[in-house]
């Protein structure tokens, strides 16, 4: 009935109003205050545990914004570069051809493929003949030219015999100063001998070869790596600067190596060809025509999967030097490849390349004359035995079994000079090629000639067989390239060129033959079909030519200094290699892993293939 603790004064009758005294309402007052106080100090806590995650929440609130921001920023970016790269790749894929120009280092808008085939708007390509007469390579593009003009006078009148005896000395071996015209050579006339422009006796000029070695001009430092967007180089003098920036960053996506930007194109075209043919419009220059039954010519649309695809290398990296010391005009690599063979002047010397440290060759193999150059080497499929042809009327088979390696045979044909050898695929055959023409058939097994096809009017040059062993394949110095069957013994097929034969190379695993010419065109034959595909990016002669064992795509090299690889059969440009001197010979490893070039500059180039 009271209020708690609260109780009427004595005094205070019942019923009456409560008064409290001052000491009561002091203390009541100061229990007020006390809980009002404890009032204070909860709302105090409450509102800094408030004002803390206030604190907290915009903390995070600006964490949040900033990671916003930069995820826009990024995502405009990626979007961006998006965009950029599609504008690149979508050329490559689509091959339509650019109407903007231009790309920066490596390789803007859109970016040309590398295997585009089409020819500047305007520009009208000349070919440029094997030069008659050439001098070594130097450093400098400009005195090279000088000095290749100057030897272009001293060569005189094409189709003039050469009246000047030739002295030895330091000089190394060369054609006529005309292709096809025998040199008259310090030499009883039996030993006359008809080389091709790639493979005569030596004239008393520097350097191998000449006209066939040494010496146009060429943008160095295309050495060692080779582009595998090589073929862009192609076009690279068509484009912008702004496009150069952007083709160098989807060269750089691909992983393709930048190439030195010289131009492979500027002697492609064959005189008087229709402007219809001279590529595409706005588009690089075409250097692949397919040519048709009827003799038409168009420029060939490579397909997207041109240089793409198993098998299909992306570009080669060089690896080795092997420093011969003599002009290396034949090469070959061991299966497994281990060792490589470089045939120069009077030897072969054998490399062990699986140590790429070594500098000095294992072994050295006398063969010929001391003066006399080696021409072809060949490797039976055990890798036991090798069989050596040049400058000689001998054919020397080394037995390499035995620790060091010994001449076991020895086969002599009435020819002076054998200037390519083949080996069938059982191996108890050898094919020669004849200075005179004839094609000598070798049993290996008695040593023993069996056989001469006779048919070429000039020196047979280049040969190949097919994989079954039932065809071969010669060329020669009488502008044909001609099939045999070799069960019959008799001659199948004759192609008439224009222009001598240096070269030829069978696919392994299609009916195409690839021939190297004079010229410095690569001609690509179906077999069994009419039509066929004409390649220009070779400046000069096309000095040896060599297919994949997988077939998918070939190389070939020449007097340009140039090592380029082509996709079989239409062309479209792989990759390519700008070597320091004419390249004179090549071979494939078995598991087309390696390849090694022999040059006019005294060595040979060991290349490992990047897939």
């Amino acid at each position: 009935m009271f209020p708690q603790g609260r109780h009427p004064a004595p005094h205070q009758a019942p019923g009456q109003p409560f008064k409290f005294t001052i000491p009561e309402s002091l203390d009541r007052i100061k229990e007020e205050f006390q809980f009002l106080q404890a009032q204070y100090h909860s709302l105090k806590l409450e509102c800094e545990k408030l004002a803390s995650e206030k604190t907290e929440m915009q903390r995070h609130y600006v964490m949040v914004s900033v990671c916003v921001c930069v995820c826009v920023r990024v995502c405009t970016e990626i979007a961006k570069r998006l965009n950029t790269i599609c504008a690149q790749v979508i050329p490559f894929l689509s091959q339509e051809v650019s109407t903007v120009s231009d790309p920066v280092s490596p390789r803007g808008t859109p970016l040309p493929s590398p295997r585009e085939n089409g020819l500047d708007k305007g520009r009208l390509l000349k070919k440029d003949p094997c030069s008659p007469a050439s001098t070594a390579s130097s450093a400098s593009s400009s005195s090279l030219k000088s000095k290749e003009m100057a030897m272009r006078d001293k060569a005189g009148t094409p189709g003039l015999k050469s009246s000047t005896p030739t002295p030895r000395g330091d000089s190394t071996p060369g054609p006529s100063s005309t292709p096809g015209i025998r040199p008259s050579l310090s030499k009883p006339p039996s030993m006359e001998i008809p080389h091709p422009p790639s493979l005569r006796t030596p004239l008393a000029v520097p350097g191998p070869y000449p006209g066939a070695f040494g010496m146009l001009p060429h943008a160095a430092g295309m050495n060692g790596d080779l582009a595998g967007a090589a073929a862009y180089a192609a076009g690279l003098h068509n484009m912008s600067p702004q496009m150069s920036a952007a083709a160098a960053a989807a060269v750089a996506a691909y992983g393709r190596s930048p190439m030195v930007g010289f131009d492979p194109h500027p002697h492609m075209r064959v005189p008087g060809m229709p402007p219809s043919l001279t590529g595409i419009p706005g588009g690089k220059p075409a250097y692949s025509f397919h040519v048709a039954a009827d003799g038409q010519m168009q420029p060939v649309p490579f397909p997207p999967d041109a240089l793409v695809g198993p098998g299909i290398p992306r570009h080669a990296r060089q690896i080795n030097t092997l420093n011969h010391g003599e002009v290396v005009c034949a090469v070959t690599i061991s299966n497994p490849t281990r060792h490589v063979y470089t045939g120069g002047k009077g030897c072969v010397k054998v490399w062990d390349i699986s140590h790429p440290g070594n500098k000095s060759p294992v072994s050295q193999l006398d063969c010929l004359n001391r003066d006399n150059y080696i021409r072809s080497c060949r490797l039976l499929p055990d890798g036991r035995t090798l069989i050596v042809g040049g400058e000689a009327s001998t054919l020397s088979i080394w037995d390499l079994a035995t620790p060091t390696p010994r001449i076991k045979a020895e086969l002599t044909s009435s020819a002076p000079a054998c200037y390519a050898l083949a080996i069938s695929p059982d191996s108890k055959v050898c094919f020669s090629c004849c200075s005179d023409g004839n094609i000598a058939v070798w049993d290996l097994h008695n040593q023993t000639l069996v056989r001469q096809f006779q048919g070429h009017t000039d020196g047979a040059s280049c040969i190949d067989i097919s994989n079954d062993g039932t065809k071969l394949w010669t060329g020669g110095l009488d502008n044909t390239v001609r099939s045999w069957d070799l069960r019959e013994g008799r001659q199948l097929q004759q192609h008439d060129f224009t222009s001598q034969i240096f070269s030829l190379g069978y696919c392994p695993t299609g009916e195409w033959l690839a021939v190297g010419m004079e010229s410095s065109n690569v001609e690509v034959l179906h077999v069994t079909k009419p039509d066929k595909y004409q390649l220009h990016l070779h400046e000069s002669c096309v000095l040896s030519l060599q297919f994949a064992y997988c077939g998918k795509w070939f190389v070939s090299t020449g007097k340009d200094n140039l090592l380029n690889a082509w996709r079989t059969p239409y062309g479209a440009s792989i990759f390519q290699s700008k070597e320091s001197s004419s390249v004179l010979s090549c071979d494939i490893s078995v598991d087309d892993k390696y390849i090694v070039t022999g040059s006019g500059d005294k060595k040979a180039t060991v290349y490992e293939v990047i897939y």
